[in-house]
């Protein structure tokens, strides 16, 4: 398997890049689904209405959706928005976006978020980008939660291809990793430039690669009553809509179905 490039999203020279990548990676001229992206952020910007508060992801969805908000906020529109980043902030706050503090439930009217993983029962794999604690905070602060994706991110089954995040406490890191491990899984600190990943938390990440989860809700309690533990990057009963892009230019919509709500 292949470890997949993390990193925090920051602008330079009018140009967004993955700043933990090496050498940086500009996420809309060399990623090859930017028009699916496009397509399913721009879908998922009509659900926003004038005087929303607005949740932020990380990663290149958030990059293509702020830019869409600036200009609403520029026409007139009053949004204010939860990042799930520093790095976010700091773009949306340099986009001239309102920035508030999560401080309670159903605080945030909708929350646009990318997803590394969903399977066709809605649930999802995220943290790839290293901030799925704070995602997942803003995620159940949310009144609705959009998911926006490309096709590649559908699965039948999480985890056959990549690895679970997992956020621990860096005490504990090797415990929780010797945890895991003992529930079938291969455990990686997640490294950056020779040293442990650090998250906005100063917690590290470890990455597990279970070779398919089949019992998505088991094993998230399981890893939650690890000591150590955060957060775990598996987001269950949490997304609403999914809306899928298509490179060209198509979008579908999946709602997530009564008997799961």
């Amino acid at each position: 398997m292949t470890t997949p490039s993390f990193g925090s999203i920051v602008a330079a020279n009018g140009t967004y890049f993955a700043a933990d990548s090496e050498p940086p990676v500009q996420v809309p001229s060399n990623d090859v689904n930017y028009r699916a992206k496009l397509a399913a952020v721009t879908r998922a910007v009509s659900y926003i209405q004038n005087g929303m508060t607005i949740g932020l992801g990380t990663g290149s969805t958030a990059v293509l959706l702020i830019p869409l908000l600036a200009e609403k906020i520029r026409a007139g529109w009053q949004l204010q928005a939860v990042p799930t980043s520093d790095n976010i902030a700091n773009l949306a706050a340099q986009a001239g976006i309102p920035l508030v503090q999560l401080s309670a439930p159903d605080q945030i009217d909708v929350t646009i978020d990318g997803a590394d993983e969903v399977d066709r029962h809605f649930n999802i794999i995220k943290g790839y980008g290293g901030a799925l604690l704070r995602e997942k905070a803003v995620a159940q602060a949310s009144k609705r939660e959009i998911i926006v994706v490309d096709p590649s991110k559908l699965v039948e089954r999480l985890g056959l291809e990549h690895a679970l995040p997992v956020e621990t406490v860096r005490f504990a890191a090797d415990f929780a990793a010797e945890s895991i491990r003992r529930l079938g899984a291969r455990c990686e600190t997640r490294m950056l430039n020779g040293t442990p990943f650090l998250t906005d938390n100063g917690n590290y990440i470890v990455d597990c690669y279970f070779n398919g989860i089949a019992d998505p809700v088991g094993l998230g309690r399981k890893i939650h009553e690890i000591a150590g533990v955060v957060e775990h990057g598996l987001f269950l009963d949490l997304a609403d809509v999914i809306v899928v892009g298509h490179n060209d230019g198509t979008v579908e919509e999946l709602t997530r179905p009564k008997e799961i709500l």
